[in-house]
């Protein structure tokens, strides 16, 4: 029986876990495989930052079936799916009036790239060769929505693409997106006008004068989030050949941040 690591679920994060895991196909040989194993090693590598092919093999599953079902889950959407109950869940046990919010935070951040990132681009204000993480949270500073860009790509620009993965239906009370001066965009405000009609864009600036870091109203729990996110070593820099991929691992540190904090609320 081998020693747990610090990243393995426990039996009260398992079980809000395991109603996504998605059921067998029918398909085939009967499923074989621990997916409690498999998420296990999962978030290892999201907080180690290891390669794939270098996970310990005392976790229990070959590298090759937990990158299959990263995949797989990256593909029929179990990541987004997971992460949008948690954090609805998340605020209810943090005493919210309602598991969906009113208002929403949204910012980008460029990160380096590697060798094998397709499609990089260059932030000249950064000066980062790489791409750019664009994500919406909460007033709490959960994840919402992450949208994965070369870096080159502007931040008002990609505001569209942002809002318009927040499904309307679930998050039907959004009235406000507070955003800094790079989000102040006609074609932006046009388009919230055309498509989020109720939702309003909030600009904050710093104070006149200012030449230091200042903490914005409201803003600034996004900025707190990308510090959360830079926790787990798979997101010092974009070690993801897809930018899909890259989605997915901010998803994975975003679950595994708020199933620690529903663990420390029961």
């Amino acid at each position: 029986m081998r020693t747990g690591y610090p990243t393995d679920l426990t039996e009260s994060e398992w079980a809000l876990v395991q109603p996504f895991v998605p059921p067998p196909t029918g398909a085939g040989a009967p499923r074989t495989v621990n997916f409690r194993s498999v998420l296990n090693s999962i978030l290892y590598l999201n907080r180690t930052g290891c390669q794939w092919r270098m996970l310990p093999n005392d976790l229990g599953t070959p590298w090759q079936t937990v990158y299959a079902y990263f995949a797989t889950w990256k593909r029929n959407g179990t990541w987004t799916r997971l992460n949008a109950a948690l954090a609805a869940q998340v605020r209810v046990a943090e005493g919210r009036p309602d598991p969906t919010p009113s208002a929403t935070c949204i910012d980008s951040q460029s990160v380096k790239g590697t060798e094998c990132t397709e499609n990089p681009g260059y932030d000249g204000g950064k000066k980062i060769q790489g791409r750019k993480r664009h994500i919406l949270t909460d007033t709490l500073g959960l994840l919402l929505v992450v949208v994965v860009t070369a870096a080159n790509v502007d931040d008002g620009a990609a505001a569209a693409t942002v809002l318009g993965r927040l499904d309307p239906g679930v998050y039907s009370r959004v009235r406000a997106v507070f955003a800094d001066q790079k989000y102040h965009n006609h074609a932006f405000e046009a388009w919230l006008s055309g498509h989020r009609p109720g939702v309003r864009l909030e600009i904050s600036s710093r104070p006149p004068g200012a030449t230091t870091f200042q903490p914005l109203r409201v803003r600034w729990v996004v900025e707190r989030t990308f510090a959360w996110i830079g926790r787990c070593r798979r997101n010092s820099k974009d070690y993801e050949r897809t930018e899909s991929s890259s989605e997915a691992m901010v998803q994975v540190s975003s679950i595994r941040l708020m199933l620690r904090r529903l663990n420390k609320c029961a």
